[in-house]
This record gives C-alpha cells, sequence and structure tokens, in this order.
C-alpha cells in the first residue's frame, strides 16, 4: 500500500474512533459537548496516531488495539490546542481554519472541553484492550500521564509562557520543545509499541527515534510559522515572531533551522536502521514531517 493511501486509512479510522468515543452532540450538557466535538472532529493531521499506528504495525499489534492508544493520545493533543489558544496563553482566534472554541463558543466552555478531553483520553486507555494485560495497560496510562503533565507537555508549556520575551540558549530551547512538543509524539511512538511484542532494547531503539521526531516536528513547525500564509497553515501565521517568542528560527535563521531539520530526520532514520522494512512507515513519516506544507 502505498503511503498516502496508509496514512488516508489511519486518518479516517482515528476519525471513526474519536467520533465514537467523544459524547453525542445533544447529550447533556449539550453545549459542552458540542464544543468537545467541533475542537477535535474534522481536522488536524493526526500525525500522533499515525506514528502509535505505524509504531504497533513493527511488532504486529492489532489496529483495533492501537485505535485506543491513538485516540486518547490525540484526545490529549486536541485539549492542548483548545488550552493553548486561550486569551491567557496565546490567544489566537484560528485553528485548522476556523475559529478557535473560545471565540466558537465562550471561554469557560473552552477551558471545560480541555479538562473534559483529558479525562476523556484516560478514560479509553482505561477500557479493556484485548491481549493486553492488565499491568501493560498501566504502564501506558502512566507513560501518557507522565507525557501530558508538568515532567512533559504541560511543564514545556509553563517553560514557553516564562520564555517570552527573553533570550534562551539552544540546550534550553531544545529542552522546553523535548517537553511541550515531543514527550507526547514520543509517548504517541511508545504506546503503539507496547501494544505489540516489543522487547526493552527496541523500545530504546524506538525512543532514540521519537526524541529525534520530536524535536524534527517542533523545527518544522517554527520553519512554516515563518514562512507559510495563514490560509496554508489554519492558524495565524508569524505568531511567535509577533509575540517576541523564542523559536528555532529566531535563534538560528531559517536556513540553519532548515540543516537542523534534515539532520534530524537523518538521525531519526538512522535510529530505526535496526528494524529493517518493518519500520517503512516510520521511515516515511518521518519524511512527512519535513515535507509537510501545514
Amino acid at each position: 500500500m502505498e503511503f498516502p493511501t496508509w496514512m488516508s486509512a489511519i486518518q479516517r479510522r482515528t476519525e471513526s474512533a474519536l467520533d465514537a468515543a467523544l459524547p453525542a452532540a445533544d447529550l447533556s450538557p449539550a453545549r459542552l459537548h458540542q464544543a468537545m466535538r467541533y475542537s477535535v472532529l474534522g481536522g488536524g493531521k493526526r500525525v500522533r496516531p499515525l506514528l502509535c499506528h505505524a509504531a504497533g504495525a513493527i511488532f504486529g499489534a492489532d489496529e483495533k488495539v492501537l485505535d485506543a492508544p491513538a485516540i486518547a493520545v490525540e484526545l490529549i493533543h486536541a485539549y492542548s490546542l483548545v488550552h493553548d489558544d486561550m486569551p491567557c496563553m496565546d490567544d489566537d482566534v484560528l485553528r485548522r481554519g476556523k475559529p478557535t472554541c473560545h471565540v466558537e463558543f465562550d471561554e469557560a466552555t473552552a477551558l471545560l472541553v480541555g479538562d473534559a478531553l483529558q479525562t476523556l483520553a484516560f478514560q479509553v486507555l482505561a477500557e479493556r484492550l484485548p491481549g493486553i494485560s492488565a499491568a501493560r495497560q498501566i504502564e501506558m496510562m502512566h507513560l501518557l500521564a507522565v507525557a501530558s503533565g508538568s515532567r512533559g507537555m504541560a511543564g514545556g508549556q509553563a517553560i514557553d509562557l516564562a520564555a517570552v520575551g527573553r533570550e534562551l540558549d539552544i540546550g534550553e530551547l531544545e529542552y522546553m520543545h523535548i517537553h511541550k512538543t515531543g514527550a507526547l509524539i514520543r509517548a504517541a511512538v511508545l504506546l503503539g509499541a507496547h501494544c505489540g511484542e516489543a522487547a526493552p532494547d527496541a523500545m530504546e531503539r524506538l525512543g532514540r527515534f521519537a526524541n529525534r521526531i520530536g524535536l524534527l516536528f517542533q523545527v518544522v513547525d517554527d520553519i512554516l510559522d515563518a514562512e507559510a500564509s495563514t490560509a496554508t497553515l489554519g492558524k495565524t501565521a508569524g505568531k511567535d515572531a509577533a509575540q517576541n517568542k523564542p523559536t528555532y528560527v529566531n535563534f538560528l535563521g531559517v536556513k540553519e533551522a532548515k540543516a537542523m531539520a534534515a539532520k534530524l530526520r537523518q538521525d531519526a532514520h538512522d535510529a530505526l536502521a535496526p528494524f529493517g522494512n518493518s519500520a517503512t512507515r516510520l521511515h516515511e513519516l518521518a519524511d512527512f514531517i519535513v515535507e509537510r506544507t501545514f
């Protein structure tokens, strides 16, 4: 199967699984459930579910089992976007080509949407997964919790907010993005592997791949923020520069940021070498992350 065909198939099944997991729009409290569905469905690249499925495929994981961790990670990601767009955070009005949640609904509803999506992620991951032991399932929930919390994504966001308007060195910038963006991407890869028979050494190699991919995703995001249009991105272009936020483009310039992206892509490919052809989808996703235009 060609990569675009595979990617579209995983995106469709992810959309279907998210639709089934989210409460119905007419279920009380209806406004909250409508806002949750508005914020999650019908948009996004679904990179994290794609990574989850691609990693799981290396170890023969069942797609039906992979759906649960894939959408759990995506629900955490969606909650982070809703909160990130709020006036007290990045204060943006556009996400995925449509008004942000707090604009379409209101700030209080957006706050509750994020809260509810976060808890729904763990509800999904706590439900029985065929063929997965209780001990492994607990380990998976622990992995996602750490990746989402103060030692992961939320902590990275806190560092990002504190860094506005001040100088960071390259090490501090990398540390911030390993947590803000990279932690959840790493979780997506490792959760997929946990659904199959992955040995500890294989998990370690996948961790190295995921660390490189997490930084790569952010470097490319920074480049796109500097070069792409709002219409292409589906969110406000140039926002980071306008807010004087530390980015790889601000720190290195566009040329050097692109060189860094090329090095990270090669490092990611190298980490996958021992897996041979079984890691083809992860190789393809590394290339997609670099070559995407949105």
